[in-house]
């Protein structure tokens, strides 16, 4: 039978975000319910060796991190609760979320950590080798690739930054774009080719992720090389690279939240300046649901970090009070 459950914080979403807003709502006896979504954890389930968060002196794997976030979070008192959150009225307080499996959740404030996820190519290579070669992160992986060929693939702001960021590590850095010009920013394309390291493959799209290795002891998987086609010619050639970096957007996890909450023109959820309060009281956004910039694990765990001393600001001044949503 379907169920419903009150708390003073509903935090939607598990990942760096919504871990560390659980952690630091539970330290402060707010007894928080997480909702997990359909991939707890987010990006981090599928990276690899995690070298830039802080307190590591080895390489950890996402997974574990995420795995230790959840014990740390439910240690100090976070229920969770393996639920998607498929309809929301902040229309009134308190706030009302439905769970796929029917429940409802009920809450004082809501803290929206669902995260956003890389688009990728959607071919079966990518899958065979994201992890082992293929990445959507320069600043998370690059640094696995000092002194070899990689490649990026796109052709706007991100694709252009990433490869800058790049040549820090790679010989060599080759930008496959699928027209003949790129949507970048001109000071950012006139960077790019100044840059002797870069070389950049113009009309040309993404066939097939090369690779060896089938992942079995002793055999490790990993990219050789991304067969590429040009689309005016139809020349097909693959390009030796150790590493391929996709580059074209992320898609932030905010469907359900549209219309219910501000956002931008790319869906994104608005936050106040120097904060995680959106234009709905009581409602706070952290990690890449709001953020198209850093994007980074250890920058999303500070802003659930923020959410949660928010939340139990905004809780210790306003709980009780029959409100609509309004404005900031």
């Amino acid at each position: 039978m379907p169920s419903t459950h009150h708390t003073k914080v509903l935090i939607i979403g598990a990942g760096p975000a919504g871990y560390t807003a659980a952690i630091y709502a539970a330290r402060a006896n707010l007894q928080p319910l997480m909702v997990q979504g359909m991939q707890p954890g987010g990006q981090l389930m599928i990276t690899t060796d995690v070298e830039n968060y802080p307190g590591f002196a080895d390489p950890i794997q996402g997974p574990w991190l995420m795995e230790q976030m959840q014990k740390q979070a439910e240690h100090v008192g976070t229920k969770m609760v393996f639920d998607l959150i498929t309809d929301v009225d902040f229309s009134q307080r308190p706030f009302v979320c439905k769970g796929d499996s029917g429940d409802t959740y009920t809450a004082d404030s809501v803290v929206i950590a669902t995260g956003a996820q890389a688009r990728w190519l959607g071919i079966s290579s990518e899958e065979i080798y994201r992890g082992f070669g293929v990445s959507a992160c320069a600043t998370c992986d690059g640094f696995f690739f000092r002194g070899k060929e990689v490649a990026v693939i796109g052709g706007g702001n991100s694709a252009v930054e990433e490869a800058l960021y790049l040549t820090n590590h790679a010989s060599k850095v080759t930008v496959i774009h699928r027209r003949d010009s790129f949507r970048a920013e001109r000071i950012m394309q006139d960077r790019l080719f100044r840059n002797p390291k870069i070389e950049v493959v113009w009309d040309s799209v993404v066939e097939e992720i090369v690779g060896e290795g089938d992942g079995s002891l002793g055999n490790p998987r990993g990219v050789t090389g991304v067969r590429v086609k040009n689309v005016k010619s139809g020349e097909d050639r693959v390009i030796p690279v150790a590493g391929v970096f996709v580059a074209i957007g992320h898609v932030p996890a905010t469907a359900v939240f549209q219309g219910k909450v501000e956002t931008d023109s790319e869906g994104y959820i608005v936050t106040a300046p120097d904060s995680t309060a959106t234009n709905v009281p009581g409602v706070f956004a952290a990690g890449d649901v709001k953020d198209k910039v850093y994007r980074q694990a250890v920058t999303a765990a500070g802003m659930g970090c923020m959410a949660a001393l928010e939340a139990e600001r905004w809780l210790a001044h306003h709980a009780g009070e029959p409100s609509p949503a309004g404005n900031w």
